[in-house]
């Protein structure tokens, strides 16, 4: 049974509640040469780091993921701690003030109200609650990656589509080169004896042997049998690649640079301006293959 083809760029998000904190996941990938994972996590939350990696590593072959994972404790969770440090200072700049000025010192409330004098304080959770706030953050991080795959099948789909048709427009050029009249025998025989005739005249300059072996090699050069036959191979290779699915990105781009190859032999090779201009043609419809495979997972 084949598998989807994904695409290596998508999006997740997914949010849970536990043990009176809210958490909030997203994750992001783009095009990557391996499996590239990157993490940000609130804090206290870093110890997960090993099981989210392996989450999204067990969801994903290639790409480059960026992963939040934010937590909020709701207000009934937090407590309120005087910063002594911060008190002290302010008292003593009180008491220096009071010997200069005179003037009604402030009420509590107001010392309190000035900033970093209180500060909030995440109450510590026992173990079983610990416990069950990291299971409840990794759940989250699995949903974000099933909304994440989900998003890199549907653009997968989509690149699949394109690839097919870039496929059909090879063998459809590949077909028009075979097909060519400057491929005929005729026509190579022509410009074979044109250009022995131009070797002849410097005939003096050439022993006979090496006529022989240049007149071999012009007609060796005339011949693109073995580029078409290869376009042809290659193309079947791609199209059971994209029937298997799954991460084939890497094969199919190792057979773009095989496919460019041979368009470009056979553009070297050519002997006619019409198989010159076949052979740009697949040239420029390989480069738009290339371009889209290097989205593929």
């Amino acid at each position: 049974m084949s598998k989807p083809l994904a695409s290596m760029t998508g999006f997740g998000r997914a949010s849970g509640q536990a043990e009176g904190a809210t958490i909030l996941v997203e994750i992001k990938s783009v095009n990557g040469r391996g499996l590239d994972i990157r993490t940000r996590f609130s804090p206290g939350l870093d110890s997960l780091d090993a099981d989210v990696r392996r989450l999204v590593s067990e969801r994903a072959a290639r790409g480059s993921f960026s992963v939040f994972v934010n937590l909020q404790r709701d207000a009934a969770s937090t407590e309120l701690v005087i910063n002594q440090q911060a008190l002290d200072a302010i008292l003593e700049a009180m008491n220096a003030l009071g010997e200069r000025i005179d003037a009604r010192r402030p009420s509590l409330d107001g010392i309190f109200a000035l900033k970093g004098v209180l500060d909030t304080k995440e109450a510590p959770l026992l173990p079983d609650a610990e416990e069950r706030l990291n299971a409840a953050v990794l759940s989250s991080v699995d949903l974000a990656m099933v909304s994440l795959v989900e998003s890199r099948r549907v653009e997968g789909e989509r690149i699949g589509a394109v690839l097919g048709a870039r496929l059909d427009e090879i063998e459809a050029l590949t077909a028009a080169a075979e097909a060519h009249p400057g491929r005929s025998r005729e026509a190579i025989l022509a410009k074979l004896a044109e250009q022995v005739a131009t070797l002849a005249d410097s005939a003096s300059m050439l022993s006979e042997d090496r006529l022989h072996a240049e007149a071999l090699l012009l007609a060796t050069k005339a011949d693109i049998r073995e580029e078409l036959d290869r376009l042809t191979a290659h193309v079947k290779a791609a199209r059971q690649l994209l029937s298997q699915g799954g991460p084939i990105g890497r094969k199919l781009d190792f057979l773009s640079q095989e496919f460019n190859r041979e368009a470009n032999t056979l553009c070297s090779k050519s002997n006619d301006v019409g198989l010159t201009a076949i052979g740009l043609d697949l040239k420029a419809a390989i480069d738009q293959l290339r371009e889209q495979v290097q989205n593929l997972e």
